[in-house]
């Protein structure tokens, strides 16, 4: 008799879940302490800085060590967060920041405006906004110790949104000689001056990340409200431990010891619901669309033709089957914008037909001169949904006669390869799936993904100067309307353009410890600020 997977879970946890964990895994873990948390999250912390890369773990880390000046609060309103004062000069065209009292970093020295001038020009090298800001800047200077001013050559009413976006890369807070490095150099110091100090002497890298309290730390007086607020901290210590393995984590989330598990596997939801111990919870409301990014440099997807093949190939009901088997969590996108932004359309979206349209690829790839070139798809291990997705894809592309090869590797090492802009003969790559909240999707100024502006941009680094013509009109078109109309322009062309595929967008709760309360649900972070553990 073929044992299934859910049937050998069943068996696991009916028996007790401490004897499915690994004995591994049990000698090395200790039952944790009262005000110590365990998590484990969705991938491999493969890079620290979170200006080098936009992973969404390694923002989740910037989160904890390091602070913003604005934050967005639960209604995606930009807050003050290091910022204590600030005014905007009659002419709309210069701000002064003030920094609230209580500002130290991890090695106690005071936090200065030098620190966030700094700040703001290495974020400005990678961040779509940032580049926008800092186009239109003028001067962007310390005033004094506590204060500087960003002086503009024209009005921009949506700077502090802009200094708070998350859609990119957050504008975190470092010392100015970390600062000082380009955004190509990765920082390793891990020294902020956010609400947990990032413990070096605990650190396995593979096995587990600690974060510690920030004694120091002073939070706003305001309740916590999304991201912004006093960001208070109510335990000693985070350990973030690296379990690749789902059965295993489900396991030691049973037996207690992990408190939380980011991303447990869709089919045995079920299962985990009836766990007397267990919560699942949603946190991220508006959804994930799972994005399929191509290699605008290197061949076959340097031809427009190969890359409209692939968005007419994909069957999307057949990737959503993949991520969850209840339809309930599932839906198809075809707009660029989300399924439910403001500004989500039906602008050139002919393209979708379910179950996807092999004839139409296959003759658009014959139209591009496809000649076998193979295609590298780098393949997360590490990360259930998406490992098993790229698999459903090579088995698509190989149907059409693509030369189609997985790159397995955990996390971390993807997020360092999808930096190469190379030939896949050289380390580079072809393809790579990422997850964007359908919230980003509504903020074309921010968003990695909305922009065209070649090898400026983010992965993938794909042109086009009409279409980044209207997206630079965004931040000064006035009303939804018109957002809207600008919206569908920009959609008409970014689907011909085609350098990114979407394969659905679905929902996901995390599942925790009921003993662990008082999480902060917000679009594909984890923050680890206000939980408590009874």
């Amino acid at each position: 008799m073929k044992i299934s997977r859910r049937s050998l879970m069943k068996v696991g946890l009916a028996a007790g879940a401490s004897a499915a964990v690994p004995s591994i895994l049990r000698a090395q873990t200790t039952p944790p302490a009262a005000r110590t948390v365990h998590m484990a999250m969705a991938g491999a912390l493969g890079s620290f800085d979170p200006i080098f890369t936009t992973a969404t773990i390694t923002t989740s880390h910037g989160l904890a060590i390091y602070d913003t000046l604005f934050s967005l609060d639960s209604k995606f309103m930009p807050q003050p967060q290091m910022v204590g004062k600030w005014g905007l000069s009659d002419d709309k065209r210069t701000y002064t920041f003030e920094l609230r009292d209580g500002l130290r970093w991890h090695d106690s020295s005071v936090v200065t405006a030098a620190d966030c001038v700094a700040s703001i020009h290495r974020w400005g090298q990678v961040d779509a906004g940032g580049m926008m800001l800092l186009e239109r800047a003028k001067h962007i200077s310390k005033k004094d110790e506590k204060s500087f001013t960003i002086e503009l050559k024209e009005p921009l009413g949506v700077l502090p949104d802009v200094l708070a976006s998350i859609s990119g890369s957050t504008l975190f807070v470092m010392r100015e000689k970390d600062a000082n490095r380009p955004a190509t150099e990765q920082v390793t110091a891990n020294i902020g001056s956010g609400p947990f100090r990032f413990n070096e002497d605990l650190a396995k890298p593979g096995a587990s990340f600690t974060y510690d309290r920030n004694e120091q730390y002073v939070p706003r007086k305001e309740s916590a409200d999304g991201l912004a607020g006093g960001k208070v901290v109510n335990i000693d210590r985070v350990v973030w431990d690296q379990i690749a393995d789902q059965q295993t984590a489900l396991a030691a989330l049973q037996a207690g010891e992990i408190d939380f598990f980011e991303q447990p596997p869709a089919d045995l939801l079920p299962l985990l619901k009836n766990d007397p111990n267990i919560e699942l919870e949603l946190l991220d409301k508006t959804g994930s669309a799972m994005c399929l990014r191509m290699n605008c440099l290197q061949k076959p997807f340097d031809n427009v033709k190969a890359r409209q093949a692939i968005l007419h190939l994909i069957d999307q009901e057949a990737f959503l089957r993949v991520v969850t088997p209840d339809p309930n969590y599932a839906h198809a996108v075809t707009s660029i914008f989300g399924n439910d932004t403001p500004y989500s359309n039906g602008e050139n979206t002919g393209w979708y037909k379910k179950g996807g349209d092999p004839e139409k690829a296959k003759q658009l790839l014959k139209e591009a001169g496809y000649a076998g070139e193979k295609v590298v798809i780098l393949q997360p291990t590490d990360i259930a949904l998406t490992s098993n997705a790229m698999q459903l894809l090579a088995n698509m592309l190989r149907k059409i006669g693509i030369n189609a090869e997985l790159a397995p590797s955990d996390w971390g090492a993807l997020t360092a390869r999808r930096r190469n802009k190379g030939p896949v003969e050289e380390g580079g790559w072809s393809m790579f799936m990422s997850s964007w909240s359908d919230y980003y999707l509504g903020e074309p100024i921010g968003t990695s993904l909305h922009v065209m502006n070649g090898e400026k941009g983010w992965y993938g680094w794909p042109k086009n100067d009409d279409y980044e013509a209207l997206r630079k009109q965004w931040p000064d078109v006035s009303t939804v309307e018109d957002r809207k109309a600008l919206a569908r322009k920009m959609q008409k062309i970014y689907w011909e353009v085609v350098p990114t595929v979407l394969l659905g967008e679905y929902t996901a709760p995390i599942a925790r410890r009921k003993t662990l309360t008082g999480l902060i649900g917000f679009p594909n972070l984890q923050p680890m600020w206000k939980m408590k553990k009874a």
